[in-house]
């Protein structure tokens, strides 16, 4: 089934619209995104002290804490770039949160001075079920994350 990007951007942009509180909207995102078929877990880990902590998520129990560079979600925040791991298995430093996840998205969220201060991370538990396209899309709704700097968290 074709995942309509276009109408979750649309649900996005309605709900974050007029709200002030960081975490509801990243909630709200989670809850959102977690619609699309395939998608397992969805969530946001956010950088404080100098490691990844969760935050709102949709999905199984997730890791709690990530460090620089550690895993799919450390690799994109340590890289300041998104990553698309096909099948999460054949890489070395993955870090197996739920053993029912097969292939991965990762993308940073960036501060206005383009500092990475969360990553966008979405899983499935089908092998090969991202595609570039999805990268796109989840890097347009990353940006429209990076907006809302304005929020409270």
């Amino acid at each position: 089934m074709e995942r309509d990007y276009e109408t979750v951007v649309k649900q996005i942009a309605g709900v974050v619209d007029g709200e002030s509180d960081y975490t509801a909207n990243l909630s709200n995102i989670a809850a959102i995104l977690k619609t699309l078929p395939g998608y397992f877990w969805v969530g946001f880990y956010l950088v404080k002290a100098e490691q990844l902590v969760l935050g709102p998520f949709q999905g199984p129990v997730a890791c709690t804490r990530i460090d620089f560079g550690k895993g799919v979600c450390g690799t994109a925040w340590s890289q300041k770039k998104s990553q698309l791991v096909p099948n999460v298995h054949s890489i070395p430093n993955h870090i197996a949160c739920n053993p029912n996840s097969k292939s991965e998205v990762v993308v940073p969220i960036f501060s206005p001075e383009k500092k990475v201060i969360a990553v966008l991370d979405v899983d499935s538990d089908v092998v090969e079920n991202f595609s570039e396209r999805d990268v796109q899309y989840l890097e347009k709704i990353a940006a429209m994350i990076s907006e809302l700097q304005g929020s409270t968290v």
